[in-house]
């Protein structure tokens, strides 16, 4: 685990490994020094710029570009990461206008996302570094957390070392660019720490092989942690889920030898009037049952238990941060699979709250599973909803790689969109037209399962549409499809590792903190 504390002095004379400072791009393609690079290059004669210069370096954001010191400062590597034009406010993919980050950074200012995305390209291409210091401008809290998440290594299954393979950095030291007093930057950097180990902890889930994750074991491993944590833990097993009516998660688990399980945490904030609830998909793998998916890719679908571990892991950072708002997780577990006892296209399912589901394809397994979650979740009561779930591939195809889709109340969708812009976690509002539902409409049951006469045509628009079936008028909810955003099959990118990536665990973390002070 890599440590993170406050800088102390001047990062020319630190006796570390490495030394990152920022360069903008001046808007022709060279490089001009951002502000904590002064020192350093003072030590270099007022050559870095140069030096930069004759490496091709650009200053475009995300740029690395390494140099020996030659003992010219006390470490032997010198780093200049690239911020972008310099005011421009650019991030390159975000969902807000033409690269926009909803950050509201104007005129000079950094926005917080690309001192993210740069902190963690840093630190990746410093993999294997014992210490190292972080110069750059702008927010503390940004700079931490992109330097930890960029940080991030899974540690996997190697009997072996592999070549070229490099640990995590140790230890990552940040300037306090913004001069905050210390006891501010101290919290800063706790609250840094809190936020990117919930994050670390989905992204172990998510990288899990799929044999070493099944419901009942991913259940026990939610439920550890979280006792430990001090949250209050409730796990179903297959007979209290049949008892319960949860007839929708016992279908989609009916065909796998692991049977399905259904974990609920809670957390209690003494005084705290304002609950949300948190609902994830936890399919720990989904081969699509008998409506079974096509092989190519198929060892990617160990991620269909996305939803599940960011919803688990947020709630264990909200343990530990504690905003004053009563937080209840619920996650629906269990794994999609072709067999003799498999549920079936055609069959009907009387689901939590009594409405009967025609099954029409068991690849569209995270609809059931979730509908009965929220179910339990407005039984328990709550004044806002949120779901999140790697839905649909429809959502890729309509929004790509990194960005979320969003469905839900109007008022509610749009507060958790600029949550997630402010955080560096994009969604996009999507519609629910009145033809997805009417298509669902069933000749034996309440409702079908998705809408025949479209096939796969608004695929991530039938999900939400479900889903909706299942939610009252009355209460603020949203479904966030982050099929796309949660796994990274390409290469790492910013502070996203390749496999798990743990969006969206700081959008729930901040959502909940917004609630608390806000209502």
């Amino acid at each position: 685990m890599t440590t993170l504390n406050l800088a102390d002095g001047d990062p020319a004379t630190a006796a570390v490994d490495a030394v990152v400072v920022g360069v903008y791009d001046d808007g022709d393609g060279a490089p001009v020094l951002a502000p904590g690079a002064e020192a350093v290059s003072a030590a270099l004669n007022g050559g870095l710029v140069d030096a930069l210069t004759r490496l091709g370096a650009t200053g475009s954001a995300g740029e690395v570009t390494k140099l020996a010191t030659f003992g010219a400062i006390k470490a032997p590597v010198l780093v200049a990461v690239g911020l972008g034009t310099k005011g421009d406010g650019a991030t390159g993919d975000g969902a807000t206008g033409d690269g926009a980050t909803g950050d509201g950074a104007t005129g000079d200012e950094v926005p917080a996302e690309t001192l993210r995305r740069a902190a963690g390209a840093a630190t990746r291409a410093l993999a294997g570094s014992d210490r190292i210091v972080l110069a750059l401008p702008g927010s503390l809290r940004a700079v931490a957390e992109g330097a930890l998440l960029g940080a991030y290594r899974f540690a996997g299954y190697r009997t072996r070392p592999q070549a070229g393979r490099r640990d995590a950095v140790r230890t990552v030291s940040v300037v306090d660019a913004e001069g905050s007093p210390a006891r501010t930057a101290r919290a800063e950097l706790k609250r840094a720490t809190t936020v990117t180990q919930a994050v670390a902890q989905a992204r172990d889930w998510i990288n899990t092989a799929p044999n070493e994750l099944r419901p009942p074991s991913f259940a026990d491993a939610i439920a550890a942690v979280a006792g430990k944590a001090g949250l209050d833990v409730e796990v179903l097993d297959e007979k209290a889920l049949k008892k319960g009516g949860y007839g929708g998660i016992l279908a989609v688990g009916q065909g796998s030898a692991a049977p399905p399980r259904f974990v609920r945490l809670a957390y209690t904030a003494r005084g705290a009037k304002t609950r949300l609830a948190l609902v994830g998909k936890g399919i720990t793998f989904d081969t699509g049952g008998v409506s079974i998916k096509p092989a190519a890719n198929m060892w990617e679908m160990k991620s269909d238990m996305s939803g599940a571990a960011a919803v688990a892991a947020a709630t264990l950072a909200l343990a530990a941060l504690g905003p004053k708002v009563n937080v209840t997780a619920y996650i629906p577990i269990a794994e999609n699979m072709p067999s003799g006892t498999s549920y079936r296209p055609g069959d009907v399912v009387t689901m939590r709250d009594g409405t009967r589901v025609e099954v029409l394809n068991t690849d569209a397994e995270g609809r059931m599973v979730l509908a009965d979650a929220m179910s339990r979740a407005i039984e328990d009561g709550t004044d806002y909803l949120l779901e999140t779930s790697t839905l649909t591939g429809g959502q890729v195809i309509a929004l790509g790689k990194r960005v979320s889709g969003l469905m839900g109340t109007e008022e509610f969708c749009n507060r958790v969109r600029d949550i997630g812009a402010r955080v560096g976690e994009p969604a996009w509002p999507m519609p629910m037209p009145d033809d997805v539902r009417k298509g669902m409409d069933s000749e034996v049951a309440d409702i079908s399962q998705v809408n025949a006469g479209m096939d796969r045509a608004g695929h991530m628009l039938q999900g939400g549409v479900f889903l909706s079936h299942f939610m009252p008028d009355d209460l603020p909810w949203a479904h966030l499809d982050i099929a796309g955003p949660a796994y990274n099959a390409g290469e790492p990118t910013g502070y996203l590792p390749k496999g798990g990536t743990g969006v969206p665990v700081r959008t729930l973390i901040e959502l909940a903190e917004d609630i608390a002070a806000d209502g």
